[in-house]
């Protein structure tokens, strides 16, 4: 592993040493937006070619961002969410990554710090909210968001797209009911490994992720597992047929498919009982309990 051992990284367990290398090369590639970064023309973003460094790496390293292109109705879910909260709001943006939803947090009203164990990704993130404009509102940290530098109850909302699989999740989930105000709010993004299409497909692109991401995908329990640490978990579930449109992303006909089949998955993932099969899961933390539940 070429990971520098500094002091900052030298007690940090292997694992942690295996994510910092991981993003390293991710974030070297790409600087942001990759979950518009593969989709239909007209929903790119915008001076894409600008965030990415490296076009062959990045068809290798980030071959999945393609099924981002399906996901519209979680993201319109969660940044619904965030949008009702951000007004005059203390944000965190948990393992921000490149930093994409710190930006939207801020540009929402709120005042945002964002932290990642990776400095690449937090450099990225500099980078990405000063050319928003929103660099005075919105700062970046490297932190480990196991161990978390940051004051009890600091925290009115927290968003964790993406990231609680790449952590252990009862010290994530510790430190999450720690930082958080009694009556503040957490949203968690997540994939769900009960399908097993979805699964073995992940199987068969390992150099995607790293061996602990891809064993610690979450499953519909740990939703019982956040309860030990909040009084209150709610969860929704999106995205399974709608995934057969994405060999259609670069077609005319890819967003009225998507809109047909994102139709058919709103009944039918409305229960736990068919919605653990879907690709991502979207979920509430509230009620902080400063002591867990043995």
């Amino acid at each position: 592993m070429d990971t520098p051992v500094t002091d900052g990284y030298r007690n940090l367990e292997e694992r942690k040493l295996k994510e910092i290398e991981h993003s390293r090369v991710r974030r070297g590639i790409l600087r942001g937006y990759e979950r518009i970064s593969d989709t239909n023309p007209h929903e790119q973003a915008e001076k894409l070619k600008q965030f990415i460094r490296d076009e062959e790496a990045f068809k290798h390293h980030f071959s999945n961002t393609k099924f981002y292109s399906v996901a519209v109705r979680s993201e319109e879910h969660y940044q619904a969410w965030l949008r009702r909260r951000c007004p005059g709001a203390k944000a965190l943006d948990y393992c921000c990554g490149n930093g994409e939803n710190a930006i939207f947090m801020a540009k929402c009203g709120a005042d945002v710090i964002g932290i990642d164990i990776s400095p690449e990704g937090v450099e990225n993130a500099r980078l990405n909210a000063i050319e928003e404009g929103v660099d005075p509102t919105c700062k970046f940290e490297v932190m480990d968001g196991e161990a978390m530098t940051i004051a009890d109850n600091t925290f009115d909302i927290i968003i964790a797209y993406g990231v609680l699989h790449h952590l252990d999740f009862d010290n994530a989930m510790s430190e999450l009911s720690r930082v958080l105000k009694p009556d503040g709010e957490i949203i968690a993004i997540e994939s769900l490994r009960h399908n097993p299409i979805f699964h073995l497909y992940r199987k068969m692109t390992m150099h995607l992720r790293t061996r602990w991401e891809f064993e610690h995908i979450l499953t519909v329990d740990h939703l019982n597992w956040a309860r030990k640490y909040f009084a209150h978990v709610d969860a929704r579930f999106f995205h399974l047929t709608v995934l057969a449109a994405v060999v259609f992303r670069k077609t005319s006909i890819f967003r009225g498919l998507r809109r047909f089949l994102d139709s058919i998955d709103e009944r039918l993932l409305r229960h736990q009982t068919i919605g653990r099969y879907a690709w991502m899961m979207v979920f509430t933390l509230g009620g902080p309990r400063k002591r867990a539940l043995p």
